[in-house]
């Protein structure tokens, strides 16, 4: 059985699953805000919907909690399905990194691959932050889960997926990410941890236009999000600019963008 650890350092406590690879992070004093970078692109998605969105977030891997529990507390209105597979990351997370117990926050204990299957329910955003103590997403990063992920999104609702850019196959998750969502999908240059985030759209009509968003529009909603929040995306928003995702004024969510960004 895979050992669940925790670790301190400079005021920081760290979630590992029986290795140095860090699975989760929370600033002691600080504990409902977004300690890694990774976590805090994953929350991109908020840029691009009114300041309401989401009401039906479903968040496959709970880690240390810190995307669940940003959530609760400056989304009051959504409610959060989290699926987690080992209950003790959940008593982990309620022990050490101030996860709230909350009507608001259903926690199920399943393999998020087959949860999706089983599920009925829709959402506006699905984030996907799920590994083994080895790095490995499994079935978490499968053509046949990005389907099934597309099939349990609202009209034009959002998936957020955490990849791993130093992955020999990174190229082919993006690609299976694009087969699922005929193109509507982009992955952000990948951070100094290695993460590469990935944002798909489910487009309400079949082979439709990717869509586009006004930068400042975007950025304006970001400047908006560090008020309210302390969530701080306009570096992100530069990375992006600087990796070519940007055409002229506008951030589009399309394969293109991201094959020509990724051979600059």
């Amino acid at each position: 059985m895979t050992s669940i650890d925790v670790s301190e350092q400079a005021g920081v406590r760290y979630l590992h699953f029986g290795s140095d690879w860090v699975q989760g992070a929370m600033r002691i004093a600080r504990p409902f805000a977004l300690e890694l970078e990774y976590t805090r692109e994953m929350l991109l998605p908020l840029l691009l919907r009114p300041d309401d969105w989401p009401r039906r977030v479903l968040l496959i891997g709970l880690g240390a909690g810190s995307l669940t529990k940003f959530l609760w507390r400056h989304r009051p209105r959504a409610r959060l399905t989290v699926v987690e597979i080992e209950p003790r990351v959940t008593a982990c997370a309620r022990q050490f990194f101030r996860l709230p117990d909350d009507p608001r926050i259903d926690i199920q204990h399943a393999d998020g691959a087959d949860f999706v299957i089983r599920s009925k329910q829709k959402f506006d955003l699905i984030l996907v932050d799920g590994f083994d103590r080895n790095a490995r997403a499994g079935r978490l990063d499968s053509l046949a889960f990005y389907l099934d992920c597309m099939a349990r999104l609202a009209a034009e609702g959002l998936l957020c997926v955490n990849l791993l850019s130093r992955c020999k196959d990174f190229s082919q998750s993006v690609a299976r990410l694009e087969a699922a969502f005929t193109g509507h999908a982009i992955a952000f240059p990948s951070s100094d941890s290695g993460n590469a985030i990935a944002i798909a759209l489910a487009s309400p009509v079949a082979d439709a236009p990717a869509p586009s968003f006004y930068f400042s529009e975007v950025k304006q909603a970001a400047v908006a999000l560090k008020t309210q929040s302390g969530l701080n995306l306009l570096p992100t928003l530069a990375r992006l600019a600087q990796a070519g995702l940007m055409a002229g004024d506008t951030l589009q969510l399309r394969a293109s963008a991201w094959r020509a960004s990724s051979t600059q």
